[in-house]
């Protein structure tokens, strides 16, 4: 390149003479032999002042000086930056950083510093990992009893396995509760919770209904007539009749009119009736009670309430319900002619519908239980269709939400006292998933239920008054 630029300055500089093409031959002063080679412009009539080809000269040899710097420059660091031949320490802004370099620099010291942040973080787990290990073995040495020692199970308790499984720590903050299921025959149920008798802590007055705990099995249907059903005691039995005398109706079928009667537990659990007796008009649906000795049903196809005296064996009283929905009118949402519902609590005898007036919400009325004539109404603005069922405990109507959601829940209160209903959210499980009869005992303190051919119990708590 250097070359070029000199034969080209030399052309013009000596074809500005005006001298004819010419070749000569010559020695430099170094003593080597040069060729000078002249030609006249074809354009330029004369030649620059002398001083201006001393400038273009200075000019050129400058220009050619920075050239070998920046060529000798990029050979030596493969334009990788600037070395200590550019004048004053200044940088040439050709072989600056490039930004993309300047970026990949400061990525990679925010990875560097997020290294050292985890490393830390490992540090710290490492040392609560350690004081958690050593928090368990302190619980386990001073709570858990090696096998074959500590308290003895009460003698009445349910034979399990010989030794609890073995526990395997883990950290405090995830470990999960789990629990196994074991099969209880409800004789022994009824022996050791004493269903068949109030507890004497919730015997005594009322209160708001807190807590319903998880369904027990009591019994199982064995035909295809028990998928939906109804099964009570009487909170005040009459004699002959206990507290521990079951009644049980499967009411799958048109002609309903069977209701078993159980003297003791293990006749329900093992599904030996004492007796059975047939009713003189079917019932509809899984609305019944026992009370004070009687059986409450609706008749099939009716908005009428009976009374069938349970030791004389006849109806001894029945009345229509005015305006009642009934056969499929205003069910719950469940369906099954759950038009009008009985029930029973601390302050007698209630019954549970809907009529054309009421626009389908949950109408309540409290009956005589002698003579079922109406006490009193209470209009509530709850949607029967919109509940899966319904009870009262302590002048209250609570309603279940769903009757196939595993998780469901105790959804609306109403209270007669008071005229007013609440939204509640009290957990309740349907364990079957198919709840079709949900009703109170005041004297148990436990809500009865029958959950697709299983007849329940649910243990429940009040709130003190």
């Amino acid at each position: 390149m250097l070359g070029a630029w000199l034969v080209l300055w030399g052309g013009l500089a000596l074809g500005c003479r005006g001298e004819p093409a010419s070749l000569r031959r010559g020695d430099d002063s170094s003593g080597r032999c040069t060729y000078s080679f002249t030609v006249a412009s074809p354009v330029e009539a004369g030649c620059p002042e002398a001083g201006g080809v001393l400038e273009l000269r200075a000019e050129l040899a400058a220009l050619a000086a920075r050239l070998s710097r920046l060529e000798s420059r990029e050979r030596g660091t493969g334009g990788s930056g600037p070395r200590g031949g550019e004048a004053g320490g200044l940088r040439d802004p050709q072989h600056a950083p490039q930004p993309a370099c300047e970026e990949l620099l400061r990525a990679k010291a925010r990875l560097e510093e997020e290294k050292g942040r985890l490393e830390r973080e490992n540090q710290e787990l490492g040392r609560r990992l350690e004081s958690s290990a050593q928090e368990i073995t302190r619980l386990r040495a001073t709570r858990c009893h090696p096998r074959g020692e500590g308290p003895r199970a009460p003698a009445h308790a349910v034979p399990g396995p010989a030794a609890a499984p073995r526990w395997d720590p883990q950290p405090l903050a995830y470990q999960e509760l789990q629990s196994e299921r074991t099969e209880v025959p409800a004789s022994r149920l009824l022996e050791e919770t004493a269903l068949g008798r109030p507890r004497s802590e919730d015997s005594a007055g009322c209160g708001e209904l807190v807590w319903v705990g998880e369904p027990v099995v009591f019994g199982r249907a064995d035909s295809i007539a028990g998928k939906y059903g109804v099964w009570m005691k009487d909170p005040k039995p009459v004699p002959p009749f206990t507290r521990q005398t079951t009644w049980r109706v499967d009411t799958v079928g048109t002609e309903v009119r069977q209701l078993f009667q159980y003297d003791a537990a293990e006749q329900m659990a093992q599904g030996y009736p004492t007796k059975v007796h047939i009713l003189p008009q079917p019932l509809e649906s899984t609305g019944a009670v026992v009370y004070r000795g009687g059986l409450f049903f609706q008749p099939r196809r009716s908005r009428s309430v009976a009374r069938y005296d349970l030791r004389g064996e006849t109806v001894t009283a029945e009345r229509e319900i005015p305006n009642a929905g009934y056969h499929g009118k205003y069910p719950y949402a469940w369906g099954g002619y759950t038009d009008i519902d009985l029930a029973v609590d601390e302050t007698g005898l209630w019954v549970i519908y809907s009529t054309e007036k009421a626009r389908g919400a949950i109408v309540l009325s409290k009956l005589d239980p002698e003579t079922l004539e109406i006490q009193q109404t209470w209009e509530t603005n709850i949607r029967k269709r919109g509940v899966a069922n319904a009870f009262v405990i302590c002048g209250t109507l609570y309603t279940v939400s769903s009757y196939s959601t595993p998780n469901a829940t105790i959804n609306f209160a109403y209270d007669t006292a008071t005229g007013t209903s609440r939204a509640v959210s009290i957990p309740f499980e349907n364990r079957f998933r198919y709840l079709s009869m949900v009703d109170y005992n005041p004297t148990e303190r436990q809500l009865f239920a029958w959950d697709s051919f299983n007849m329940v119990v649910y243990p429940i708590r009040l709130s003190q008054v």
